[in-house]
């Protein structure tokens, strides 16, 4: 996907995607957590898990963390606790991207900077807490489980658009997945797909940042 064409001045405001932009992830961790607590092959738990309709209503904020990790305990086939579980899901985060906590204070001077993340209430207690340095950054966190809305919808776009009150056009977008950005595109938003903190330093520069 190639990246938008951006020169100096063609930006009001930078809204970041969390996980894999700003916040490294990493799955396996949980997946190891988990087996280790249930007594599993790492790999068994991998194929089982899966983004399905619990996922989404979880990151959304329609249903509660205890009834998310019924559904997600049912789905793995382990008989492990819920803080069990908790601990693993919360072991994902493994650190700021390369680079990151450079390239934020930088922009920050320049422009405001905003989230937009799909996520879940735990994983906002966690991040928060663990973060706040690289977070407060950001004028305003939008996150899916709070505002009820997730990407790639339309409508979790505008009602984030609206919430900054800069039209979208004059948004840069960074986030890691091909779909995410598309979907912002859809909406109007220069949107930058991010493979690795590289992709923001040259989005930056291309702003004149």
């Amino acid at each position: 996907m190639l990246p938008p064409r951006l020169s100096p001045g063609d930006a009001d405001a930078l809204l970041f995607d969390l996980g894999r932009v700003v916040l490294d992830i990493d799955f396996s961790r949980a997946v190891a957590c988990w087996a280790e607590h249930a007594g599993h092959k790492p790999a068994d738990i991998t194929a089982r898990f899966v983004r399905d309709e619990s996922f989404f209503q979880h990151e959304t904020g329609k249903i509660s963390d205890a009834e998310y990790f019924e559904s997600l305990r049912n789905s793995l086939g382990i008989a492990i606790s819920d803080d069990q579980l908790l601990q693993g899901w919360n072991a994902i985060f493994a650190g700021a991207m390369p680079d990151i906590a450079a390239l934020l204070p930088r922009a920050a001077k320049r422009m405001p900077l905003y989230v937009f993340s799909n996520t879940n209430r735990p994983h906002i207690e966690y991040f928060s807490q663990a973060y706040p340095d690289l977070l407060g950054h950001f004028r305003e966190l939008y996150l899916s489980s709070a505002i009820g809305l997730r990407k790639p919808d339309a409508a979790a776009y505008d009602h984030v658009v609206k919430s900054i009150g800069v039209p979208a056009e004059r948004i840069v977008f960074f986030d890691d997945l091909a779909q995410n950005v598309e979907g912002a595109r859809a909406c109007g938003l220069k949107a930058v797909q991010v493979r690795s903190s590289g992709d923001v330093a040259a989005t930056l520069a291309a702003l004149g940042i």
